[in-house]
């Protein structure tokens, strides 16, 4: 008796093409081939719309705030038929560069040591605004390295890894009581970089990486799937620089130490 013969296509013969149903093969190649399609355009229209849409919200806000306060006579939405988008937003624009030309100048300076002394004598006040002031001072100034390097650090154990920001050498009494040299990390949570916890860390645990820090907060905002590439040369990515293990080794001869 013949043995039976696999059918063609079935799981006995996997290699062979189904030649019962050719239709259904083509559909599902035209189905896959939409699906790219359809992916390709929201990778290409999602992020300009959202840009638009949140640029616009922007926009309308200021310029719900800021157009009403113009005189009706000096409002050029006055003489037109419609509305100028963006008009708020420019006046605070000219605004604040005529402030910044006014503080510059010695009129501006004594203006402004003047209005401090009057801040200066309101309890409450005078600490909101000094706390504001210095965070300005701080990030907004072009000679400090606050929030303008990435790094790596060991948290919340030894052997995880978490992604920081270097916000500036730490001083004060928190250094004076610490014995080793240490750094301000600031350790934002995901998708919302602008929360996170503030880290005193001994500089020889901080890895101060090469990516900038808009890479470093979309790679936090995206959970790690917007990932920057490593543009140092091959010979260096080839090498690893930090070990999980070293870094153990390392507090278990800071231990011995301190018990000599």
């Amino acid at each position: 008796m013949a043995p039976d013969t696999p059918e063609i296509g079935g799981p006995d013969n996997p290699g062979r093409k189904d030649k019962k149903n050719p239709h259904r093969t083509v559909w599902g190649r035209v189905m896959a081939r939409l699906r790219n399609y359809l992916l390709a355009g929201i990778l290409v229209t999602a992020p300009i719309s959202i840009t638009i849409y949140i640029s616009w919200i922007f926009i309308d806000f200021v310029d719900s705030k800021i157009t009403p306060l113009i005189p009706l006579k000096y409002n050029p939405e006055t003489y037109l038929p419609f509305s100028i988008p963006g008009l708020g937003l420019v006046i605070v624009l000219v605004v604040l560069c005529l402030v910044g030309a006014l503080a510059a100048g010695l009129l501006g300076r004594w203006f402004l040591r003047t209005g401090e002394r009057v801040l200066a004598q309101m309890p409450i006040v005078r600490s909101i605004y000094a706390t504001i002031k210095q965070v300005f001072e701080t990030v907004l100034s072009h000679q400090s390295n606050a929030f303008r390097q990435v790094v790596m650090i060991e948290y919340p154990r030894r052997g995880i890894w978490a992604l920081g920001f270097l916000t500036g050498k730490t001083e004060g009494e928190v250094q004076h009581l610490t014995e080793e040299e240490v750094l301000n990390v600031f350790l934002p949570t995901t998708p919302n970089p602008t929360s996170g916890f503030l880290l005193f860390l001994p500089k020889e645990d901080v890895l101060i990486l090469d990516m900038t820090v808009e890479e470093g907060i979309k790679m936090v905002m995206s959970g790690g799937i917007v990932t920057p590439p490593d543009r140092r040369p091959l010979e260096v990515q080839e090498v690893p620089r930090v070990s999980a293990k070293v870094y153990e080794d390392l507090d278990i001869l800071r231990e011995r130490e301190k018990k000599i």
